[in-house]
């Protein structure tokens, strides 16, 4: 297994009712966001405060605590081809991430925001730093700076946070090919005026050389989106964007390799060692949201050069369709350049359906070239997120996937849930 912030709390009047458990008639959140602070894409300001004690409006900062827990379970059917391609454990149940998060605002005269990311890694019992750092803002250049542990940048689904997309796991090709951190320097540019914003990042992984993120020793990674359509009281939104990363792989050697969408599965597709002392990735995303409506994808190509002088070229992509059945509308960054959460109208909690969104996604990956039989993948994946508030999702999924490796066409049918529990 990144990705792509604390907004300031105002302190609430005293004479401020409590809320009604059955009121419905709170205003709804704007679907385009024009706000950009330190870990706002992993831990986003939610519609309703669930509590009050992990907010604190301090004197020299704002401080804001949260955290996330996702649970998996999953089983498998595979084809007899399948089972002869790749061996499956036994259908298991577990965590699939454990993390805190803390973020705050610094009250300067310029923006200055913090973020601290910290992961219990289930897999060998330690607790690791994720996103950490500081971001500056200049107002006047319509930019933010941040320096630290962050996204890449690279493809929006990167740069949201896992438990913000619609799908389960990431694609094939984003795991495949890009990194999920770096450490280094981020510059966010936007411009309203005409819809656009980009992200540049400067990595080097000298205090990361240990983290199994850090594929690459440095890399400059790029993407400039334009947002040609951008009603708010439409809830209409068409996002295009191009990206592109380039550097150095890590002691001359690069791997480039997927599991099928599924995270306690092995590896399907695998490159195995490259040596190679430069890759670069290239790729495009397009998405338009109308309403409860969101359709988009994205598509990756990978250059590799071999040591010894030849190009080994890779590729691969995914197209989706997204409804939120109750109505809903997906919110959207505008400076970051990324989808949010959803948000029922009415929570479980109040007495309402919560938001049900529905899911179809296709996934390809072709990790075969002249000189390597990583294999090639499909995967097409119906599934239902039924949003119970804002801090609580259930998720219901189901997977085919095709291999097409060791001259075989294996089929294998995954069965998939998770609950996912958010502060």
């Amino acid at each position: 297994m990144a990705p792509p912030a604390a907004r300031a709390q105002e302190p609430e009047a005293a004479a401020s009712p409590p809320p009604s458990p059955t009121a419905t008639a709170e205003a709804a959140p704007p679907t385009i966001d024009h706000t950009n602070d330190a870990g706002q894409d992993d831990d986003p300001q939610p519609r309703r405060k669930l509590i009050h004690w992990n907010e604190l409006d301090g004197p020299i900062s704002t401080f804001r605590v949260g955290f996330t827990l996702l649970m998996d379970a999953a089983t498998y059917s595979q084809d007899t081809e399948s089972e002869r391609q790749v061996t499956i454990d036994d259908p298991d149940a577990g965590v699939r991430d454990s993390r805190l998060l803390f973020r705050g605002r610094f009250k300067t005269e310029r923006p200055l925001s913090w973020t601290f990311g910290y992961m219990y890694d289930n897999a060998d019992g330690s607790w690791r730093v994720r996103q950490t750092g500081f971001q500056i803002g200049f107002p006047t250049a319509k930019g933010t700076l941040f320096v630290g542990r962050t996204k890449e940048g690279y493809s929006m689904i990167k740069v949201m946070a896992g438990t913000q997309g619609w799908g389960q796991e990431r694609t094939f090709s984003l795991d495949a090919f890009v990194p999920i951190l770096a450490d280094g320097l981020k510059w966010s540019g936007y411009f309203p005026e005409h819809r656009v914003f980009f992200q540049l990042g400067l990595y080097d992984d000298e205090l990361s050389e240990d983290e199994s993120f850090a594929t690459f020793d440095h890399q400059v990674v790029t993407r400039i989106g334009w947002l040609p359509i951008s009603s708010e009281g439409d809830k209409k939104l068409l996002h295009v964007a191009v990206m592109g990363r380039a550097g150095h792989p890590d002691e001359g050697s690069l791997r480039l390799r997927s599991k099928p969408e599924e995270s306690q599965s092995p590896f399907f597709v695998d490159t195995g060692a490259i040596a190679s002392d430069y890759a670069q990735t290239t790729g495009g995303e397009i998405y338009y949201r109308e309403g409860p409506w969101l359709f988009g994808g994205e598509y990756n190509w990978e250059t590799v050069d071999v040591t010894g002088g030849e190009k080994e070229r890779f590729h691969g992509g995914n197209v989706v369709a997204v409804w939120l059945i109750t109505g809903e509308t997906r919110a959207y960054n505008a400076p970051g350049g990324y989808f949010g959460p959803v948000s029922p109208d009415r929570t479980v909690f109040e007495g309402g359906p919560g938001a049900w969104e529905a899911v179809l996604n296709l996934s390809y990956i072709d990790l075969d070239s002249e000189s390597f039989s990583g294999g090639k993948m499909w995967r097409l994946t119906p599934m239902v997120n039924w949003h119970l508030s804002d801090n609580i999702r259930f998720e219901l999924g189901y997977g085919y996937a095709v291999l097409d490796r060791f001259d075989l066409h294996g089929a294998t049918q995954f069965f998939q849930t998770r609950l996912q529990l958010a502060l």
